[in-house]
Formats: C-alpha cells, sequence, structure tokens
C-alpha cells in the first residue's frame, strides 16, 4: 500500500512529443489549449500513436500536475473485477474481500484519471460510470455510504466510438461526457519528416542502454524508414531501431553505422 502510495504521488515528468511536422504542433497547441481546464478529454488514435503520452502530457501542463495520475487499462478488466477496480470494495463484499481496497477514482482524487482503451467498457460499467462523471459521487463495493471525489477524466481508444453509439456497444449519453474536448492523435504516415526524428531519439536511447559508442542511421538505412507505411505507428518504429542496433551488435561496423 505504501508503494502503490508513493508511486501514484510521484510527480510525472512532462513527456517528449517529439516532432516537428505541422499535424504534431497542431495537436502540441490543442493540448497546451485544453490541459489547464478540467474538461473531459477523449485521445483517439491507430495503436502506436502514443495515446498515453498525451495523456501524460497533458497532466504534466495542467494545474493538477502535482497531484496523483493514475492509469487502468479498461480492456484488461475482468467484468467481474471492474467494479472493485474503478471504485474500491470494502471487506466481505464479495469471495476474495479479505480487507478495503480504494478503487482507481479514489486514488486518483484531486488528480487525473486515465481510461485507456474506454471503448471495451461494458454498458453496465458505462452507467455507473456516467453517474460519477455527472455528479462525482463514488460508492465502494458493500458500503453504503458515497464519497465525493475530484477527478479529471481523460480517455483513450482506437475504436471508432461514433460507429459503436450506433451500434449500441456504448451509450451516447456516456460518449458525450467524455468527449468534451477530443483529440486525435496523427498516425506516423502523416507526420511529415517525423520517422527520422523519432528513429534518431529511439536510437541514441537504444545506444545508451546498451553503453555503446555512437551509432548512426546510413543513408539507405533511412531510406527505406522514410519508405515504410508504419502500420504500428511510433511503437512500431521504436521496436524496428532496437532489433536493428541488436543485429548491428553481431556483425562489424564502420564508423557506427548500420
Amino acid at each position: 500500500q505504501r508503494a502503490e502510495h508513493f508511486r501514484r504521488h510521484t510527480p510525472v515528468a512532462a513527456p517528449r512529443l517529439l516532432g516537428h511536422s505541422a499535424t504534431m504542433r497542431a495537436l502540441q497547441r490543442d493540448i497546451a489549449t485544453v490541459a489547464a481546464s478540467d474538461l473531459a478529454v477523449l485521445i483517439t488514435g491507430e495503436t502506436g500513436v502514443g495515446k498515453e503520452l498525451v495523456a501524460q502530457a497533458l497532466h504534466a501542463q495542467s494545474d493538477r500536475a502535482d497531484q496523483a495520475f493514475v492509469s487502468i487499462n479498461c480492456a484488461a478488466l475482468p467484468d467481474t473485477l471492474v467494479e472493485s477496480e474503478l471504485f474500491g470494495h470494502v471487506r466481505g463484499a464479495f469471495t476474495g474481500a479479505v480487507g478495503d481496497r480504494q478503487g482507481k477514482f479514489e486514488q486518483a482524487h484531486q488528480g487525473t484519471l486515465f481510461l485507456d482503451e474506454v471503448g471495451e467498457l461494458p454498458l453496465v460499467t458505462q452507467a455507473k460510470l456516467l453517474r460519477v462523471l455527472q455528479s462525482g459521487q463514488i460508492q465502494r463495493l458493500g458500503l453504503d455510504r458515497e464519497r465525493t471525489v475530484d477527478v479529471r477524466i481523460i480517455a483513450a481508444t482506437n475504436q471508432d466510438l461514433d460507429a459503436a453509439v450506433r451500434t449500441g456497444r456504448m451509450r451516447a449519453d456516456f460518449f458525450h461526457r467524455l468527449s468534451v474536448y477530443p483529440l486525435q492523435v496523427p498516425p506516423l504516415r502523416e507526420r511529415e519528416g517525423d520517422v527520422l526524428v523519432l528513429a534518431g531519439y529511439f536510437l541514441e536511447h537504444t545506444r545508451s542502454q546498451f553503453g555503446l559508442d555512437g551509432l548512426r542511421l546510413e543513408a539507405d538505412a533511412q531510406s527505406a524508414l522514410l519508405a515504410h507505411h508504419w502500420p504500428g505507428n511510433v511503437r512500431e518504429l521504436e521496436h524496428a531501431v532496437r532489433r536493428a542496433v541488436l543485429h548491428a551488435l553481431r556483425r562489424p561496423r564502420t564508423a557506427g553505422a548500420f
């Protein structure tokens, strides 16, 4: 419990949203615009574009930056435990509840709660979350008394939530509560010039981790990076650079190039 307390209250360093493309500059302006408010933000974008980094940047630039940033992956929550994870429980609330436990909302009190993969939440949970978003009132499982929390909500998804609303997989009222200020994170293929900037950053980071001398990308490697479509976006690029460094370690290199 103490370790969790210190982890939650360790200040989140402002993440580096690398890139100089027009789309990234527009995103950074939007982040600066909405960060200081308490508006709910819905971050959308393809897998691997860095949605959690955007959420961390919003928190780091907000008035809540010195409070907790609590993240939860909604896709990883079993249906039987989702309410306990979000709202907490008291001892004896269900089989296996051997003690009282705070939920994510209480952990994030006066800070920020990041709901990653929010489109995976079941409809029943969406209804209960809607009430919290409206009133700030939560209730631990097994406890009749309600508590008031002050939490800024940031959600993220790679799904088309408009389509989810039309097909009944997401409540319209819950969707509109989340998307007060929507942010779209651009895919890497639309970030002209950023591929080599990011590749250079990952190359230097990997070099430092392995304790290597200077490494650089040869012209052919740069051309290959620029020609690739990057369906996995920034995450795919990072993994590609890491693999390239490992392969470079296995064969003779000339002047640190690969």
